[in-house]
């Protein structure tokens, strides 16, 4: 899974000269909580509402509300933006844009190749992407499978369950603590669950749940 694949490609934007007043007022009526900073279309900065809130005036100051307003509608971006901005590129990884955020605990990147922004990812952009890797959202049957760390238990189920005319929509693989694996297969449309159970305790393969799903939008 590729960043272009999941990211923001709409991006709203500001320059350098913007006031923080502006800024902010932006961030308000867009519902969103950064802005990248572009100038001769190139990424310059990224300012937050953090960074913002750091530039305001307190409110145990003794300016007047005029005078905190002439303050905010005089303070340009470019004096208060975070430069040093972490950047990934769109043909990285899902997992590598995942890790940055994880590592230097921000929830945006910037997607950027030669110099040019394509769009950005966001914490909320994974979030998305996770419940669309997972099949969440669409109507079925979810299996949750307990098997052995060998060779060749995902290509049973998978045989099992296309023998039956299902489709599968999604599988996720993970090894738990105790050393087994757990299994997780989402099957698309209208399941006979007590049959399906039926024939992979026959094969002798531990269903440890079998959940009936939801359509959800997205």
């Amino acid at each position: 899974m590729a960043v272009k694949d999941f990211m923001t490609r709409k991006v709203v934007y500001i320059s350098p000269d913007t006031t923080i007043a502006h800024a902010a007022e932006l961030m308000r009526e867009q519902a969103i909580h950064r802005l990248p900073v572009i100038e001769d279309d190139k990424l310059v900065g990224l300012v937050t509402e953090g960074t913002i809130a750091e530039a305001s005036p307190s409110k145990a100051t003794s300016l007047s509300i005029y005078e905190m307003n002439y303050l905010l509608n005089k303070t340009k971006v470019r004096d208060v933006m975070i430069r040093d901005v972490i950047t990934v590129s769109k043909f990285a990884s899902l997992e590598d844009a995942v890790y940055l955020m994880y590592k230097n605990k921000v929830g945006i990147l910037p997607v950027v190749d030669n110099d040019q922004m394509a769009g950005v990812i966001t914490d909320r952009d994974v979030f998305a992407a996770f419940l669309h890797v997972s099949g969440y959202g669409e109507a079925g049957v979810r299996v949750r499978f307990l098997v052995e760390n060998k060779a060749g238990e995902l290509g049973k189920i998978i045989r099992l369950i296309s023998e039956q005319g299902y489709n599968i929509i999604s599988t996720v693989q993970i090894a738990d603590k105790s050393g087994s694996v757990v299994i997780e297969v989402q099957i698309e449309g209208k399941v006979d669950s007590q049959h399906l159970s039926e024939i992979f305790e026959q094969a002798g393969i531990k269903v440890d749940s079998l959940v009936p799903t939801e359509t959800k939008k997205i």
